[in-house]
């Protein structure tokens, strides 16, 4: 099956029109993929973490989870995963947020902030429409004492998720660049992503309405 594959620290979009599967594949282990989902048709209405865990009462992703927007509308149901769960708490890394984590000889590397910065604005959207953003396949556990870890993940090689849209939606996609912290084992590599339409025909690089353009094409067994 011939699928997209998106190469390490790259961005991705596509409009996911409503019934169709959207496949995000694992292909190495241990690779964090950052995840925002908005209405196609009017992006004002997009991706809410509060929504998300309300409506499901937790702070992990699996089968069955809903991603939920801030008008409390369901944007996309995840109906398959074999990675177990998935961040939803731990946010995009920046900038901003090496320089503060890891030190200032950070701040020229690339980041998810970036990623979404530059593929959003392919869409008209600006820096004032990211939002808390899913982390697909990375491990965050909320600590005794309440704060978080960022660990090792619990992902391998093959593992992956599946999303139905509920409505037509706009995927932005930043596979991490982050190489301070283990959530990509410090050694980011690419991922697959592919769209099955709701009759079930599979389709590459968003069925002809994808945007993005930092991937490259390649076949995985998605």
């Amino acid at each position: 099956m011939t699928v997209t594959t998106v190469a390490a620290r790259a961005p991705w979009s596509a409009v996911v029109p409503a019934g169709a599967l959207l496949t995000v594949t694992d292909l190495h282990g241990n690779q964090a993929v950052d995840f925002l989902v908005y209405d196609a048709h009017d992006t004002a209405v997009r991706y809410s973490a509060p929504d998300t865990l309300q409506a499901q009462g937790g702070i992990f992703l699996t089968t069955g989870s809903v991603l939920m927007s801030n008008a409390h509308t369901p944007l996309m149901t995840v109906t398959a995963d074999t990675c177990g769960r998935h961040d939803t708490i731990g946010g995009a890394c920046s900038k901003e947020s090496n320089t503060l984590r890891y030190g200032h000889h950070t701040w020229s590397q690339h980041a998810c902030v970036d990623n979404f910065l530059a593929e959003g604005a392919r869409h008209g959207l600006g820096k004032r429409d990211l939002v808390g953003n899913v982390n697909w396949f990375m491990n965050v556990p909320v600590e005794e004492d309440g704060t978080l870890g960022i660990v090792d993940g619990i992902s391998a090689p093959g593992l992956r998720v599946a999303l139905r849209a509920e409505t037509d939606v706009l995927v932005l996609v930043s596979n991490c660049p982050q190489i301070n912290n283990p959530c990509n084992g410090f050694d980011p590599t690419p991922i697959a992503v592919g769209i099955t339409a709701a009759g079930g025909t599979h389709t590459g690089r968003g069925g002809g309405t994808d945007a993005g353009t930092s991937g490259r094409e390649g076949s995985a067994g998605a």
